[in-house]
């Protein structure tokens, strides 16, 4: 990174110092010595410090975990806006008795779960009505299958629920261990 005057210069940008036009091309065309002529100085880019989008924000800011009501500054709680009318019938967005809720990692990773068991699970519901319907029989593969797919999502949804912190829940949802269908 360069800089001119404690301020970063842009690469490819034209710029303007003691009355002088730079092109933008300058930068990658003139020496050091050109550069530092100006007082233009050049600076290590400081590596980003690496973070999981699922779960941070940013560096070291984590994101929400727990479900949280909404307020607003005066800590009155906030309500899910829906379609209404006022006075004059004319359509107007009012408060409806629903709180406003701010899903957590937590309600978003067991919902996570939930839909990965039930896609896992439904390539062989056809068989479970089977067995309902016409009393057919259903595989003993399927039905160990089909157990270990409920016994995975209950201890997900079990573990994720236990967890206190972004870090505990990281360990959980990185070692799902979903059967393979036979």
């Amino acid at each position: 990174m360069f800089l001119l005057n404690d301020k970063p210069l842009a690469l490819d940008r034209p710029f303007s110092h003691n009355g002088i036009n730079y092109p933008a091309n300058w930068l990658r065309l003139a020496t050091s010595q050109q550069k530092a002529a100006i007082g233009i100085t050049e600076v290590a880019d400081e590596p980003e410090t690496p973070y999981d989008q699922r779960f941070y924000w940013g560096p070291n800011n984590p994101k929400l975990l727990n479900d949280r009501e909404e307020s607003d500054e005066d800590g009155n709680p906030l309500y899910v806006k829906v379609l209404g009318q006022d006075e004059n019938g004319e359509p107007i967005m009012v408060d409806s008795e629903v709180r406003l809720v701010t899903k957590g990692l937590k309600s978003q990773w067991t919902a996570q779960v939930k839909d990965t068991a039930g896609k896992m699970l439904a390539s062989t519901d056809w068989m479970v009505t089977r067995k309902f319907e016409r009393d057919i029989d259903i595989p003993t593969a399927t039905v160990t299958f089909r157990a270990a797919v409920v016994t995975e999502c209950d201890r997900l949804e079990t573990a994720i629920a236990a967890c206190e912190n972004v870090e505990e829940l990281i360990g959980v949802v990185t070692t799902q261990n979903w059967p393979k269908e036979s």
